[in-house]
């Protein structure tokens, strides 16, 4: 939209998650950030609650739509954010504490009590949770931030807003005033809706005709826009077979974590080759063999597969609250019994997966959806909700190697989570911060009742990875997994 109009219009990957959403799956984001309390302590064991909500008013000026709400287009019924003017900080970040002296599990079931709840479309869509009573002068911080609003690098940037390096509590900040702006009318949201569909044909022409400038390059452009696309759809098919871990999921949710020493990890790369994201989907291959086996499941012959999401973000697109990630989708090799091949395979593939740019087609299809008639994306999406062509996702998000802190208080460990789409029972998603590669594990409470024994079958799988890998290193090879 021009600058100064009072509404901004959705993407179409944006709009997506309303349409992936149901009773069932919530899709919203989340983080778990444990923290030393330090100088939030009070004198009563509590945490300042009030200091951690002034100092978010006066960040929020750096995060606009964190301040704005779902508006919605007559008869298209198509979302656009319009300013809340009933914002209320007080609503958003929240206050919640478990019994002194609170431990782990006992966190971890409020946390998956909390991300059981859906958001309320009705305003600005995301929450944040300070909890305390945690054992060892701890507290946490739970951020919940719905899809449609940011992807896993633009959901951290609130935290990013909100933490420092410094370790010294900075001087207290005022708010910068803040008014919204009046919202639009229905009717004026129907017409400039109706303008902008008939005159997308415009839009793309004008497109085209400014690539044909350079009639080579457009050409390269399409080729490779089509490569990709016909990359990702046949990727998806045939449809993956179900297994004990993709059955119907509900409202209700488990949460777990782990975490792993970022410098091992490395170590394991260095001495089989590939990358820290190859460690990771080598591990979790690892773990789903471990785990469907634990169950009774035949994994011989599985096309067990993931959607590995990829950062499509340019560096002077940080900050922008929008999703500009796309994915790979691969099949892991969970009837392979030998780790060192399993890591083997898993290289070939996201090497050939850089090399045919399969992450460029979700995008493609996106900007064609863009142009596209009213209702296709709803349909599209929703077709592709009932294929369900994929078992899970994982995805890893780089994070600081150094320590930062919430008003002085040193963050300890933050633990991501992503939402669970229909059919699919759990979610990886990893987060790397100062030496440790933190893992967030999702659930649905029925479909994974022991999700404590997928955590544990994780580290069992890194385990057996460190040790080919030091079994590499002590005869002297690296980079041996492709042999």
């Amino acid at each position: 939209m021009p600058a100064g109009d009072a509404y901004e219009r959705l993407s179409a990957q944006d709009r997506s998650f309303f349409v992936f959403e149901d009773a069932s799956a919530h899709m919203h984001l989340g983080g778990l950030g444990l923290f030393d309390a330090g100088p939030l302590a009070t004198t009563g064991g509590g945490i300042d609650i009030e200091l951690i909500r002034s100092h978010i008013d006066c960040r929020l000026q750096l995060m606009p739509r964190y301040r704005q709400r779902l508006a919605w287009v007559p008869i298209m019924h198509r979302p656009v954010w319009v300013d809340d003017d009933h914002f209320n900080l007080t609503y958003h970040v929240r206050h919640a504490a478990v019994p002194r002296p609170g431990d782990d599990r006992q966190l971890k079931a409020l946390t998956a009590s909390i991300m059981s709840q859906q958001l309320d479309r009705s305003k600005p869509l995301w929450e944040l949770w300070v909890i305390e009573g945690l054992h060892g002068n701890r507290f946490a911080l739970l951020g919940k931030t719905h899809h449609a609003v940011a992807d896993g690098i633009s959901a951290f940037d609130l935290f990013a807003a909100l933490l420092s390096t410094d370790p010294d509590r900075p001087s207290e900040e005022e708010a910068a005033p803040w008014r919204p702006r009046p919202a639009p009318g229905l009717w004026t949201l129907l017409r400039d809706e109706c303008i902008y569909q008939v005159t997308a044909p415009l839009r793309l022409a004008r497109e085209v005709a400014g690539a044909l400038g350079d009639p080579e390059r457009l050409s390269a452009r399409a080729l490779e826009s089509l490569r990709a696309i016909y990359e990702v759809v046949g990727a998806g098919f045939p449809l993956p077979p179900s297994t004990p871990l993709n059955r119907t999921i509900g409202p209700h949710r488990r949460f777990d974590w782990l975490g792993l020493d970022l410098d091992e990890v490395k170590a394991v790369k260095r001495h089989l080759g590939g990358t820290v994201n190859d460690v990771v989907l080598a591990t979790v291959a690892g773990a789903v063999r471990r785990f469907l086996e634990r169950r009774g499941a035949k994994v011989r012959a599985l096309d067990y597969r993931v959607v590995v999401p990829v950062n499509m973000r340019t560096q002077d697109e940080r900050g922008i609250m929008t999703n500009r990630a796309s994915a790979w989708l691969m099949s892991l090799p969970v009837g392979e019994p030998d780790a060192r091949r399993r890591f083997a395979s898993i290289r070939r593939k996201t090497e050939r997966l850089k090399a045919s740019k399969q992450e460029l087609g979700p995008e493609a299809l996106g900007r064609a959806i863009e142009y596209a008639i009213p209702g296709t994306l709803t349909l599209g999406v929703r077709l592709a909700a009932r294929l369900h062509p994929y078992n899970l996702i994982v995805t890893n998000v780089p994070g600081p190697q150094v320590p930062i802190y919430l008003l002085g208080a040193r963050l300890q460990a933050a633990f991501p989570q992503v939402p669970l789409f229909e059919s699919q029972g759990f979610s990886i998603a990893i987060f790397s911060y100062c030496g440790e590669l933190c893992w967030g594990f999702n659930a649905d409470l029925d479909v994974m009742p022991d999700l404590d024994q997928f955590v544990a079958a994780v580290a069992a799988s890194f385990a057996e990875l460190r040790r080919v890998a030091q079994t590499d290193a002590e005869r002297g090879l690296a980079g041996g997994a492709l042999g």
